[in-house]
């Protein structure tokens, strides 16, 4: 298996400076990963250094608290595709959700669909869910027309879990992808997720799992 290009190799920190985005692409580039998640404010330089590499520049809306103005959300996404990214993880609203406001949930989701007409992932967030609600966000993903559910941000209170992204498969089953995030650092981990049904992993640790790889497969390095 090529772990690699199921790795969104990622850069969210908000100390990140542009040689470390810098050395994200050339990271990207040189194991081939299928894309380099960056901060909207790097999408510019994360498009001109990926040009012609065949690695989807990827960024982050709404992130992470997913509570921003609807319209700011609307405005971030647009940007992102303008400045080249070709994939959205958006956060949805947590909050709305949890409310009960599942209409403002589902119309964001929709209209960032819409106005990019890009691949969009949306991130639930599962730590703050109940099981019940995991399963009515993810459906609510589905009907708004979004590629993938994306399990967490990393930034809250814990990542994804073999059982949220086996529960998350359960529900999409074939009709989108399921992104696994948060807190994957090593091959086993990574594998542990693609076994349980995630066929994208977000991870600021893309080349230590490769490396991991390597190391135990016959004949690497």
């Amino acid at each position: 298996m090529d772990i690699a290009q199921f790795i969104d190799h990622t850069l969210l920190k908000p100390d990140a400076t542009e040689d470390d985005i810098r050395r994200l692409c050339e990271e990207a580039k040189k194991y081939h990963f299928a894309s380099c998640c960056v901060n909207p404010c790097w999408v510019s330089l994360v498009g001109e250094l990926l040009n012609g590499s065949g690695i989807k520049t990827c960024s982050v809306v709404g992130f992470p608290l997913g509570a921003s103005h609807t319209m700011v959300k609307y405005s971030e996404a647009e940007r992102c595709v303008e400045d080249g990214a070709k994939e959205i993880d958006m956060v949805m609203n947590i909050g709305a959700f949890k409310s009960g406001n599942l209409s403002l949930v589902s119309d964001e989701i929709k209209e960032i669909v819409r106005r990019t007409e890009v691949l969009v992932k949306v991130i639930i967030e599962t730590c703050l869910l109940t099981t019940d609600e995991k399963i009515e966000a993810t459906k609510i993903i589905m009907e708004a027309g979004a590629h993938f559910v994306k399990t967490s941000t990393g930034f809250s209170k814990y990542g994804a879990t073999i059982e949220d992204v086996k529960l998350l498969k359960r529900v999409v089953g074939e009709r989108i992808g399921v992104k696994a995030s948060g807190g994957i650092r090593t091959y086993k981990q990574a594998i542990d997720m693609i076994e349980a049904g995630a066929i994208r992993i977000g991870t600021s640790a893309g080349v230590a799992i490769v490396t991991d790889v390597n190391k135990n497969t016959p004949g690497g390095s």
